[in-house]
């Protein structure tokens, strides 16, 4: 046979039936005490936490082993690499296990390409305005300005 026990309200201990008594509270709360001397404390607003026989103060000092169900575990974050927008995963990887010599080397490679193409670039540019020239000044040897008339005082 189960015997329905409840919890005492301050105390936290079990109350069997035909023991203890029960308050109903202005805000419609029924709770039940196990002694009065529970219920003069709790009317009292004394913290139960303040008292070393309640289940409170056993929980707060670290007294009584705390239940695995109510104690929620958490998990154990772990790190998840994606991939970036205009690189794979597997290139970042090949990236990161690199040594920074290798690195270097490249990064020296990719200036130098870039600093030709640029060098490439500028003498073309020079050449062309060179070309301008050359033929503007033919063109200006090739038809000369007509000469203006001078205006003569008479």
């Amino acid at each position: 046979m189960v015997v329905k026990t409840e919890t005492c309200s301050y105390t936290e201990a079990k109350i069997y039936p035909g023991h203890g008594k029960k308050f109903a509270a202005k805000d419609g709360k029924m709770l039940n005490f196990i002694t009065k001397k529970a219920a003069n404390f709790y009317h009292r607003k004394t913290k139960a936490v303040k008292l070393t026989w309640t289940m409170a103060w056993r929980r707060f000092n670290k007294k009584v082993k705390m239940d695995d169900q109510s104690r929620r575990k958490t998990k154990k974050t772990t790190r998840v690499q994606k991939a970036i927008v205009g690189m794979s995963l597997d290139e970042i990887r090949r990236r990161k296990a690199e040594k920074p010599e290798e690195r270097d080397k490249k990064m020296e490679v990719s200036k130098k390409e870039v600093a030709d193409k640029n060098k490439k670039a500028q003498d073309a540019k020079r050449s062309q305005k060179v070309a301008q020239k050359v033929q503007s000044k033919a063109q200006s040897k090739a038809a000369p300005k007509p000469k203006q008339a001078a205006n003569k005082k008479r």
